[in-house]
This record gives structure tokens, sequence and C-alpha cells, in this order.
């Protein structure tokens, strides 16, 4: 194993759970020759059963998503934030739900169920059949408790319907797929990873890295030292979307670029971050299992994937221009004044408005103009 630049010990969390994850990860570690790739690493921190940060049996939903520090959440999401998210989705959910002559909305990644309540109020017959995927039992249970007034409407899937139609929703769903991590030291290009350190299990772990045939997707003037990441998941995770749609549209709404400025010399440290408590820090390896960990999306590399497996692109534009296009300023008129300011949270551009984008996917709908991209459509941007 050849290790390029300073290696950090990480402190691991303490207490059953913590305990039992380090020592999973430790294991992971040893079993992979003793060099384990990040975007593995990060699907352990976050999804082992039982133990990872979304699939812990105690983590409840109001823990992670919530309306801020004062809730005692890790972060907020948009659904959270306000149900007029929800309610301007709804309209464009309800336009290609007709162009599809479809009435079944799968949400992937459900959350606290927020969104789903939001939308199954705001579409009301117009949806009978609300499908959620969710790999959390944890969070599947508090979706569970949210939605019970839809009981008769929602279903849970543990894996990938083998068809679609209808419309499919995923919020803040790509941010949380595994990357792999590439570091650049100025003459070449490692992919890093993590190694154990010390003798026994859950002693602590380090960066490392090794030589990679890996590259980013453009070439740029990286200084020594940069690191950046790449999405192989969510790639993949999108032509098995476009695999099973058959007829329909998907939405997609994460914080992220497109490659042009996504990799860039100036973004050197990448865009890989931790929260916890509505704090942020760029330390994945330290707390595993104990905090959220993200990078942003690369549009361009979805949209790609999206087209060679036989989709269409037919939007994509910030989130605040997409729910201006939705009606959002309308739904607004008359008010009170903390509507009004969690919807400027929505769309403003040094909040929610400018970091979010939403891309839009379709198959099958011939003809098909999305409501939410009539005006400001960045689709030649990406």
């Amino acid at each position: 194993m050849e290790s390029t630049g300073a290696e950090s010990l990480s402190a691991q969390p303490s207490g059953p759970l913590s305990e039992g994850l380090a020592t999973r990860i430790a294991s992971a570690i040893r079993d992979a020759g003793g060099w384990l790739p990040f975007d593995r690493y990060m699907a352990i921190a976050l999804y082992e059963p039982g133990l990872g940060y979304y699939a812990r049996p105690h983590q409840s939903s109001a823990r992670q998503f919530g309306r801020g520090p004062a809730s005692g959440s890790d972060f907020v999401t948009a659904p959270e934030l306000t149900p007029l998210f929800g309610r301007t989705l709804a309209r464009q959910v309800a336009q290609a739900l007709h162009a599809a002559s479809a009435d079944t909305v799968t949400e992937f990644g459900a959350g606290s169920g927020a969104l789903a309540a939001q939308l199954l109020e705001a579409l009301g017959e117009r949806v009978r059949r609300y499908a959620i995927v969710e790999v959390s039992g944890a969070l599947r249970a508090a979706q569970a408790e949210r939605l019970a007034r839809w009981a008769d409407r929602v279903v849970w899937l543990d894996a990938w319907p083998a068809a679609i139609t209808g419309v499919v929703v995923g919020n803040e769903v790509l941010d949380a797929m595994p990357v792999q991590l590439l570091h650049w030291d100025g003459a070449q290009w490692f992919e890093r990873g993590v190694a154990a350190v010390g003798d026994r299990d859950g002693g602590g772990w380090a960066w490392a890295d090794r030589p990679t045939a890996l590259r980013p997707p453009i070439e740029v003037d990286w200084p020594a030292g940069s690191v950046t990441e790449i999405h192989p998941q969510a790639t993949a995770w999108v032509r098995e979307l476009a695999r099973r749609l058959e007829r329909g549209a998907a939405l997609l709404i994460d914080y992220g670029f497109p490659e042009s400025e996504y990799y860039l010399g100036q973004r050197s440290g990448g865009t890989l971050m931790c929260h916890r408590g509505h704090r942020a820090d760029t330390d994945p390896l330290a707390d595993a299992g104990a905090k959220d960990i993200t990078a942003h999306v690369d549009f361009t590399a979805i949209a790609l994937a999206a087209q060679e497996a036989g989709m269409n692109v037919v939007g994509y534009t910030s989130q605040a221009r997409f729910l201006i296009n939705c009606g959002l300023l309308d739904m607004l008129q008359g008010a009170d004044a903390r509507a009004a300011a969690a919807a400027q949270m929505l769309i403003g551009e040094h909040e929610m408005g400018e970091l979010f984008k939403v891309l839009a996917l379709a198959r099958g709908l011939p003809g098909f103009d999305p409501l939410g991209f009539v005006a400001g459509d960045r689709t030649h941007r990406l």
C-alpha cells in the first residue's frame, strides 16, 4: 500500500452502536487487505444494518431531518422547512402524471415522510399508489407513522420495482450515494481510501492513497494536494432507473453543479461534507455513524448516464426558478410572515434557491414540456 500526504487519525465515537460500527469498519478494512475504498467506507458508515447513520434502530427521523438547531436535528430539508415545497412540487408531479396517463408516484429515500405527506395531500385522488423505496428500517417506521392517513395508498419496497410507470421523485437522494475520492499529488492521481491504525478492532483509521487509473471527467489544472469526487454509484442508479422506467418522468432535486462548475482548480478540497447538529465538518473518519456524509451532485454525469440509457433530459434549472415556474409566488398571496420567510429560504440565492437544482428526466412522453422549466432552463449548461 502506497500512501501520500498527511494521514490523520480520527477518534471513534463512544457508545455500543458506535463501537459496533467501528468494529464493522475495521473488519471490512481487514477483509479488503488493509485498504478500503472510500465509497465502501461511506456505505458502511451510512447504511450498515443496525449500525449506520441511516440504519440505527433508535435513530428517529426527527433527529436527522428538522427545521433548525432548536429541533435537535442534524440538518434541514426543504419539505421540513415548509409544506409549500411539496405543494408547489405537486403541480409538476400532476402535469407529469397526466402526460403519462398514470396514477403512481415512486419516491426514493423518503426521509421523514414529510414530502410524501405534502404530495399526497396536494394531489388527492390523482395518486392511487404511492410507493416508497427505503433502505432504512428506522426511517420506514417513521414514514409509516406520518403517512398513516394514506395507509391504503402507500406501499414500501425493499428494492427496485420491476417496472415503473408514473412519476419518480428523489429529493436529496443522490448526494447520499457513496462516492469515490481522488487525490492529485501534483504528478499523478491516487484513489483515496481508509486504512486501520492500531492493533485492535475499532482502534482507529486514517486516510491512505493508492495509484489509480481513475480520473475526473474533465481535465483541470489542479493544484497539488487537490481532492475531488467521482460518482459511479449515482450514475449506476440513474441507469437502473432508465432500465425500469417504462413511461413517465423523474424529478431529481439536490445540491450540486454541472461538471464545468464541479471540477475546478479553485474547488481543490472537493465537496465532501458531514452534518451533525446543524454544524458541518469535513472529516468523515471521525464519529462514523453519528453524522451524515454527503457530496454535491455532478448533474452532468447524471444527465449523460440517463441519456445513454435511453431517457430524455427534459429540464434542468435552479430550485428557485423551478418553484417559481410551478407557482410558488402565487401560493404566497396572503401568506403570513412565517410562510414568506420559509419560502425565501427555498428560493433565496444565498439559501437553497441557487445551490439546489432540479433535473427532470422522461421516457415515453413525446412532446412533454414540464412547467417547472418554462423559464430559466439550463439544460444547455450540462
